[in-house]
């Protein structure tokens, strides 16, 4: 059935992937953004809102001039190591202008919600294979702001009805094979995206940060979901509030980890080309091993990657990075 979805954060990376899949499964989609880390030229056929979560008279006006069927929303500041300098920053991007969405859909009747968590909610893992019962303990403000918001979720289904899924991500990565969007931050902060351009630019060169980790050739291993998969794993998620009360949590990952050595070995091998790194010291906080269960999601949502095999992925990120539309 076709639905009008809201999508907060449809100019960024995941978000502009997720309103090209509902554009092709019919749905009638309106993006809102700031742009302050988003693209104009990755809204592609949707309608844009160009606004602020913490503007609660805009926000109050796009709910009138439109009704919803569903809320998406992606719209969130990300980096951790800017978390820790500047938090009040991320509480009030993160959390205030979440309860204004929330507050806002509220008043507009809209009680369906699909909400971009992450697997930093969980803090340093306990176990090399991570699933929802975990202890959920972040270390960094970004991810407490998230833990926060699943939080205010789960009273918002038992005071007011709301209908909410929290899909928690890995590592995205990758990009639609249609090409036309694509992976592009500044700053640039992720593996695959930062391999390639070591591999593209042959003045750059990758930094590999800890290289004596207790793993097979001692560098990190990481869960790598390719972005397509994420937007169908919010598709089936917003069938589940169709259907089902309350509020649900989901892990989201390929299932199998990559460490840092084999991600440059892959684009490598999909590029041709020699991937130039240096050893660096470690990170604190960054844990040997991050890899997601995610079962339930299978069980529950009827999920399952696509994308399994690491090249795969990584080509279709090498594809968008060689000519990128913006």
């Amino acid at each position: 059935m076709t639905a009008r979805i809201l999508v907060c954060g449809g100019a960024g990376y995941i978000g502009a992937h997720m309103v090209r899949r509902l554009q092709l499964d019919g749905h009638d989609v309106v993006v809102l953004d700031n742009l302050s880390t988003g693209h104009r030229a990755a809204v592609q056929g949707a309608g844009l809102v160009e606004a602020d979560l913490l503007d609660a008279p805009e926000l109050a006006r796009v709910f009138d001039a439109h009704r919803f069927d569903c809320v998406m929303h992606f719209s969130a500041r990300s980096l951790v190591g800017e978390s820790m300098a500047r938090p009040y920053e991320y509480y009030r991007a993160n959390v205030t202008g979440t309860l204004n969405l929330l507050e806002a859909m509220q008043r507009a009747g809209v009680q369906r919600f699909i909400f971009s968590s992450t697997a930093a909610v969980f803090g340093t893992p306990r176990a090399p294979v991570i699933d929802e019962t975990h202890p959920t303990a972040p270390i960094n403000p970004y991810g407490a702001t998230k833990l926060m918001v699943e939080r205010v979720l789960a009273d918002a289904a038992t005071a007011h009805g709301l209908r909410s899924v929290s899909l928690r991500y890995f590592n995205a990565a990758g990009a639609s094979p249609q090409g036309g969007i694509g992976e592009s931050h500044v700053p640039e902060t992720h593996l695959v995206p930062l391999a390639i351009a070591a591999a593209l630019d042959t003045g750059r060169r990758l930094q590999v940060f800890g290289t004596d980790y207790d793993t097979p050739d001692g560098t990190c291993i990481r869960d790598y979901v390719h972005v397509d998969d994420l937007a169908d794993a919010h598709v089936r998620a917003m069938d589940l509030t169709a259907r089902e009360p309350g509020a649900h949590a989901f892990n989201l990952g390929n299932g199998a980890g990559f460490s840092v050595r084999e991600v440059i070995a892959s684009v490598g091998r999909v590029s041709g080309r020699e991937v130039p790194f240096e050893e660096a010291p470690r990170r604190a906080g960054d844990p040997p091993v991050l890899v997601a269960s995610s079962t339930r999601a299978r069980d529950v949502l009827g999920w399952t990657p696509q994308y399994r095999d690491l090249d795969a992925i990584v080509r279709t990120a090498w594809d968008w990075h060689r000519a990128p539309a913006y």
